[in-house]
């Protein structure tokens, strides 16, 4: 029997947000791992948890597959809290909850468990002091629309989609929107949008101008201004175990991550006016 949804973990002053959508190569992992990157170098404590089997984002931030013993399969299954999985990255600030092959099997095994979307959010909530170290806990969820991705959005307060400029944009993401909905409707009532970040966006290419043109007419200032180029030094750097921040600072893809980054937080202060008056 489905339980009555409780309000979002709030934690102690850490912002969760996942970054989700269903389908692949649209740079979600990139850009988790390089806005994580770039809040810490905004002096921002920032948790990463890899919540996709695939465990691109553990691999971005340099944790070999023999570190990851304990990782966000275990925290998911109840097997170890979050606190066990927790690893820092080279990055001051920046912290990573591994993922590990065993992610792969969640969601099968998940589907016996009692309340089983919320047990991200449990694993959240015993941890709370631990959580309210950081000011920002961004989850990288798989590319699919499965109990993972639904454990994410149960624990989140907000979703950041990134978007890839290309002709079938709109249609992925109106899936995304309504199982948002849905998340919100059945689980998460304070779960929100965030933004949408447009990624792989190529100045050259017209088609990438109609994409951005249509995506700003239909979700208006829930796109983010910041738009993320392609870069080949972008792609090259996961393939060094780096944030492409880290592996070349000066790159136009470097400087539209600290760019967004900057867009976030100030979103994030503005709805705090909003919600509080002050």
């Amino acid at each position: 029997m489905m339980t009555e949804a409780p309000l979002a973990w709030q934690g102690d002053g850490a912002r969760i947000l996942a970054v989700a959508n269903q389908k692949g190569g649209v740079g979600k992992t990139t850009t988790a791992i390089n806005l994580a990157t770039a809040l810490a170098a905004i002096k921002k404590r920032v948790l990463v948890i890899d919540l996709d089997p695939q465990g691109n984002a553990s691999t971005g931030l340099g944790i070999e597959q023999n570190a990851r013993h304990i990782n966000t399969y275990h925290v998911v299954m109840g097997q170890a809290s979050l606190a066990e999985a927790v690893q820092a990255t080279t990055i001051p600030g920046l912290d990573i909850a591994p993922s590990g092959v065993d992610l792969a099997g969640a969601e099968i095994e998940l589907i016996d468990v009692e309340n089983r979307e919320y047990c991200l959010r449990g694993a959240l909530d015993k941890v709370s002091g631990e959580a309210g170290e950081y000011d920002y806990v961004l989850i990288d969820c798989p590319p699919a629309l499965g109990l993972l991705t639904i454990n994410a959005l149960t624990a989140a307060q907000a979703v950041l989609v990134p978007l890839q400029c290309e002709f079938f944009a709109l249609e992925g993401i109106s899936h995304l929107i309504k199982t948002i909905e849905r998340i919100r409707a059945a689980f998460n009532p304070s779960l929100e949008l965030q933004g949408i970040v447009l990624t792989m966006f190529d100045k050259r290419n017209n088609l990438s101008e109609q994409v951005a043109s249509d995506v700003r007419e239909h979700f208006g200032d829930k796109v983010y201004k910041t738009v993320i180029p392609r870069n080949v030094r972008v792609s090259e750097a996961p393939s060094y175990g780096r944030p492409v921040l880290v592996y070349d600072m000066a790159c136009a893809g470097s400087q539209a991550y600290l760019h967004l980054a900057g867009e976030v937080i100030r979103r994030e202060r503005d709805a705090e006016v909003l919600s509080t008056g002050t």
